[in-house]
């Protein structure tokens, strides 16, 4: 591969940062007008496409930050955006300026109303909702005005807490009107009896004030977990917030990362970190363990269980430190930790017992991020199947573990067990290393081009496969949907231009054609006296297909068309903000794959089969379904209109359950490698065949295996007719 041009430019970036942004430069100590200059200067300097930072970025500046931090509007009043209005045009000057002002006040006031909001919703909790009202709520806040004064707001508040007790309140109802029955000696099953009755026509069994009493209650607590959370947050995660709002002018992929997010991107990427593998959860007892991730220390060690609840953290030899109360983010640093080293948890166990259970931390591999096969059993014939999440890669360690080569092991062993195709699964896999992906394109062809990529004003770069071995050149499908982006675009557009795959999936992919690096703020500075400065994710390239065109907002098209769920729901690129546009540039030098013979009548054959489906007329028509429910805005607070819409979309819904009742009577099979695994480890086991169930009711799957077939078929005839033409 040519040395990629990015790193030439970023080094140039460096090296001019670390000239000018030193000490001298910085004269003040305030670290958030800090991080505005710098990263406003590696944004004029390496994004692809820098934008003019001018009266109408500041406008845009402005309304965005505002939705950011209020999007229900349920804080701020009329008056207070009138007060902020000010600065609509003046942040443009302020970062050129290194002000922070804007930033200030607005801060400043959410506080206050935060605080308000605290005993608004506290107020209106207090007092019984009368169901029997006519009344309604607007839920698409995108077109609403700010409330006019506090009277206004606070009746805001009660529909919104009205609206969010009503399902629950619902909810008990049936709950204890089904379980009447089964006391009294009968069986629930008449779902319309139950449900479908108006709210005078509650059984006087029902306590109806104690069960609406209790539904408010439910909701006064997930308020008040989430201003738990909230006084969780400190100033300085609310500053990244309107970085973030600055930096994603420029384009929906551009990024600041807090040190601690830049952490967790880290650790998204590679799929793995160093602690005791157990993911927690904030409650006011302490931190409670609500997964354990299979493989890791405390799996391990048996010693701790979902539901245990943290109390005190201490490290070896150290007295323990009480997180009751504390930020989950400031609790999770006192868990992880190097390698080998010893943590010492006090834990309030399931059963009210307290125990001091020592954990010897390690590295964690979190196995739902890496890639999985399978094998299909397709009468007398056998596939393989293999998933991949993202295309992972560990930064500090590409050798040690990536996608590519995970993907290319997965393929020997699916040869070994005798598939005679291959489905690799993209779907919802949002991408990840460029690098990994031009390595696993190279697993499926000779040699030659994967993806060309432009810099700003650049030259193209084509980045090739030159290793001539081939690790699988049998029939190949790939599995796409519109959360397909990326590294996934890249390498379904790659195999589809050489017609070395068929392309299975939605209309388009998501339309992610751009190239982001994620620079450490710390490398560009010489003289930092403000600690960590995290890193900034910086669109730096687009890329494009060997043909020349963007998969930028257009995404790649699929060559057998399936609808899905999301079929009809604004997703991809094109919805998002600020996106790049698209454009094409001149093809690379490629030679179309001449594996198959007919691969045009494989695709023909599979629209003919799809036509006919009665699954996939089922799909489109909850595609359409989905579309219309997302779309219903005014929702009625009365319990009887509430009820009778809940019954008309339970009927509609009871349509499309028979979705998960298909079975296309194929059977898959976790490799020899796992099964011996499975003796150690039940959990996995257990995920692989919730996994192979769904797999058997995925009817994308078994057309996949169709069109294999096919190109299996088409293999035959091609080395027939090659055997024919040498004995002729």
């Amino acid at each position: 591969m040519k040395k990629n041009f990015i790193l030439a430019l970023l080094v140039i970036l460096v090296a001019v940062a670390s000239c000018s942004f030193t000490n001298k430069s910085f004269d003040n100590d305030n670290k958030d007008k800090f991080l505005l200059e710098l990263i406003s200067y590696v944004l004029e300097r390496g994004h692809y496409e820098p934008k003019e930072v001018n009266d109408s970025f500041s406008s845009n500046v402005f309304d965005d930050f505002i939705e950011v931090i209020d999007p229900t509007k349920r804080y701020f009043l009329e008056s207070d955006i009138r007060e902020f209005e000010k600065y609509r045009f003046m942040i443009d000057d302020e970062i050129r300026n290194t002000d922070i002002e804007f930033f200030n006040i607005v801060y400043q006031r959410l506080m206050v109303r935060m605080e308000e909001a605290k005993e608004i919703y506290k107020e209106v909790l207090s007092t019984p909702f009368d169901y029997t009202i006519d009344e309604t709520i607007e839920i698409d806040y995108d077109d609403q005005e700010f409330a006019a004064n506090k009277k206004e707001l606070k009746e805001r508040w009660r529909k919104q807490l009205k609206y969010n007790t009503l399902a629950g309140f619902e909810n008990k109802i049936e709950n204890k009107w089904r379980a009447s029955i089964v006391e009294s000696g009968g069986s629930p099953q008449d779902d319309d009896a139950l449900v479908n009755v108006s709210y005078n026509e509650i059984p006087s069994s029902i306590d109806k004030a104690l069960t609406e009493e209790e539904a408010r209650e439910v909701t006064k607590n997930t308020l008040d977990e989430f201003f738990d959370f909230v006084d969780d947050l400190e100033r300085e995660d609310w500053f990244v917030q309107y970085l973030n709002t600055i930096v994603e002018e420029f384009d929906p992929h551009t990024f600041y990362f807090a040190p601690e997010e830049k952490e967790k991107f880290d650790i998204g990427m590679s799929g793995k970190f160093e602690g005791i593998g157990a993911r927690l959860q904030k409650k006011p007892e302490g931190a409670k363990i609500v997964e354990i991730i299979s493989g890791g220390p405390v799996w391990r060690d048996q010693s701790l269980e979902v539901g245990d609840q943290i109390l005190k953290v201490g490290q070896e030899g150290e007295e323990p430190i009480n997180i009751v109360g504390m930020r989950l983010e400031d609790a999770i640093k006192l868990i992880k930790g190097p390698e080998g080293t010893v943590v010492e948890l006090t834990v309030r166990k399931v059963d009210g017992t307290i125990e001091t259970v020592s954990i010897t931390r390690d590295v964690v591999e979190l196995e739902e991020s890496y890639a999985k096969s399978a094998t299909i059993n397709a009468g007398d014939q056998k596939y393989g199947l293999i998933n991949l999440p993202k295309f992972y890669v560990d930064f500090e360690d590409y050798a040690e573990r990536n996608a590519a080569t995970d993907v290319a092991k997965e393929l020997e062993r699916l040869k070994e067990a005798g598939a005679e195709g291959i489905i690799l699964d993209l779907r919802d896999n949002g991408g990840g290393s460029l690098k990994t992906v031009v390595e696993m394109a190279g697993l499926f062809i000779k040699d030659g081009p994967i993806v060309q990529v432009r810099s700003s004003g650049q030259r193209k770069e084509v980045h090739e496969d030159k290793d001539e071995r081939i690790q699988w050149d049998g029939p190949l499908v790939i599995l796409v949907n519109e959360l397909s982006a990326s590294a996934s675009e890249i390498l379904a557009a790659a195999m589809q231009d050489y017609k070395r795959a068929v392309i299975i999936g939605s209309k388009q992919t998501f339309g992610k054609g751009t190239v982001q690096n994620v620079i450490p703020l710390d490398n560009i500075v010489r003289g930092n006296d403000h600690g960590d400065l995290g890193a900034i994710k910086l669109t730096t390239q687009k890329f494009y297909r060997i043909n020349g065109g963007s998969t930028q907002l257009e995404g790649v098209k699929s060559d057998i068309v399936v609808p899905d769920r999301y079929s009809y729901i604004d997703l991809g690129e094109r919805d998002q903000q600020n996106p790049l546009g698209w454009d094409k540039i001149t093809p690379a030098d490629y030679k179309v794959w001449d594996g198959y013979i007919d691969f045009d009548e494989a695709v023909k054959s599979s629209k003919e089969r799809m036509a006919k489906n009665e699954q996939i007329r089922l799909i489109e028509e909850n595609a359409k379904w989905l579309k219309e429910q997302q779309d219903e805005n005014l929702i009625s607070l009365n319990y009887d209109a509430y009820v009778s819409k809940e019954k008309e979309a339970k009927k509609r819904s009871e349509k499309f359950k028979s979705l998960r009742d298909y079975d296309s009577r194929l059977t898959f099979s976790s490799l020899q490698y796992e099964q011996e695994l499975f003796t150690q480890d039940s959990v996995l086991r257990e995920k692989r065949d919730r996994w192979h169930k769904d797999l058997a009711r995925d009817i994308y799957v078994e057309e996949a295996v169709n069109v294999l077939k096919d190109l299996h078929k088409n293999n035959i005839k091609k080395k027939e007719n090659e055997l024919a033409s040498v004995k002729g």
